[in-house]
């Protein structure tokens, strides 16, 4: 299996739109978060997403095949979040999201931590990250009776600008 990111165009923002709801509704129907779900995003502001200038969205690609994306979103210098990252629920389970976070930590060499949140609940999620070496930052935000929102930390550096 091949995979390779691609910088995400304007003329993606259909087709990722519509990746991100497919790999994003079973939460939303699981969890019924209506507030900050990606799969309950609007296209325009998915689309103002795709172009933000301290951000940028990569295609995932295996073997040719577009099977999800990964935004990387940048607060300060130095400090990166991941926000959000998809696999299409036909090409889950293959490792593909393990390997495009590798990749694209490698696109920003500068950066002094990474970050990101996830569904607590979702222990497959919070373990595809701590293998990746997030730890839980012990900060979390209960977005419903159903599911928590937790925080996770990779630092690079010893010491944090």
């Amino acid at each position: 299996m091949a995979i390779k990111l691609e910088k995400a165009q304007s003329e993606d923002t259909y087709r990722l739109f519509n990746m991100q709801y497919t790999a994003f509704l079973p939460l939303l129907e699981k969890y019924r978060d209506y507030n900050t779900s990606p799969a309950n995003e609007s296209i325009d502001k998915f689309a103002e997403r795709l172009i933000r200038p301290d951000s940028m969205f990569f295609k995932i690609i295996e073997d040719g095949q577009l099977c999800g994306a990964i935004r990387v979103h940048w607060k300060e210098e130095g400090r990166f979040w991941v926000t959000p990252l998809f696999i299409h629920p036909d090409c889950q389970g293959r490792g593909i999201a393990s390997k495009a976070m590798v990749m694209v930590e490698e696109q920003f060499p500068e950066a002094v931590s990474w970050e990101l949140a996830t569904i607590l609940e979702e222990e497959g999620n919070c373990r595809l990250y701590e293998k990746a070496g997030y730890v839980r930052t012990g900060a979390a935000q209960q977005l419903n009776e159903k599911a928590t929102l937790g925080y996770f930390k990779k630092l690079l550096k010893d010491v944090e600008r």
